[in-house]
């Protein structure tokens, strides 16, 4: 079996679309979007962490937005020139995914809004880092003395 049809198998035909075709879920109805909980977001298919909730807002697009990375080098940037625009895509490095594009609008201290696709994530809660093998992310959330 190729890689396309393993990924055919764990995805849905949403992700699939998403993170293999470059595609775009459809805002306000998609798995995160008014997700505030805390917790951090990783690639669907590497399950390598991409974002964290002490870094996502409402930017009121119907996308999950965050105003950075938790790392850097696992983001990878491009140039989009597709649908008749210029846009900065976003994809994972490690999977290649597609996960959506940022723009210079954030009210970050960088001044980013990454604009992502639920579909290219998984939400892992902070009650289940431990558990699910992020323990290290763990003191992302806890208070600062």
């Amino acid at each position: 079996m190729n890689h396309n049809e393993e990924l055919k198998k764990k995805l849905n035909q949403m992700q699939y679309h998403v993170t293999q075709k470059n595609g775009t879920e459809p805002p306000f109805q998609n798995e995160y979007w008014n997700e505030f909980s805390e917790g951090i977001y990783v690639d669907i298919i590497s399950g390598k962490p991409l974002f964290s909730s002490k870094d996502k807002f409402d930017a009121g697009c119907g996308w999950p937005s965050f105003t950075k990375p938790i790392e850097q080098e696992e983001i990878m940037e491009k140039l989009d020139t597709s649908h008749f625009m210029v846009r900065t895509e976003v994809r994972s490095k490690t999977a290649d995914s597609h996960l959506g594009h940022v723009f210079p609008d954030g009210p970050g201290q960088n001044g980013l809004r990454y604009c992502i696709n639920s579909a290219s994530l998984k939400f892992i809660p902070k009650e289940k880092l431990k558990e699910e093998g992020y323990e290290e992310f763990l003191s992302l959330f806890e208070d600062q003395k």
